[in-house]
């Protein structure tokens, strides 16, 4: 069952080599990475079993703040988060959250539709490219 506003697409890679893959499109596109989560390393601190499953949070302020400007409440769905996760038949899968399902969320109007475009065609863009395999 598919979460609504998130988008999920399947990697060719494993979760290791897709977040490489991911963090290094994030950063050729010249956006900040600000943190990255080992969900599955903090449960292994705690004793606790969980699959790979890896938080990537990164953005920059042109394309964040105009949305924030716009309703306030978007910044705490920004930075933008891309999360690489290994589901229990060993596929590997990179989630995020729509950001038209965003602006729709926190009521954005007209006037960035722009951004919400910029930022739908980028996280497409850098997703697909850490997930497919090179030709």
């Amino acid at each position: 069952m598919a979460a609504e506003g998130l988008i999920t697409i399947a990697s060719s890679y494993g979760p290791q080599d897709t977040m490489s893959r991911l963090e290094a499109e994030v950063r050729a596109k010249g956006l900040t990475v600000f943190a990255h989560v080992d969900h599955a390393a903090g449960a292994a601190a705690a004793g606790l079993p969980l699959r790979p499953t890896d938080l990537l949070i990164f953005g920059n302020a042109k394309g964040g703040t105009p949305l924030m400007q716009a309703v306030q409440t978007m910044g705490i769905d920004l930075p933008l988060k891309v999360l690489v996760w290994q589901d229990a038949a060993g596929r590997t899968w990179l989630s995020y959250n729509d950001p038209g399902w965003l602006a729709q969320r926190h009521g954005l109007g007209a006037a960035v539709e722009p951004v919400i475009a910029a930022l739908s065609n980028m996280l497409e863009a850098v997703t697909t490219a850490a997930a497919a395999q090179q030709q």
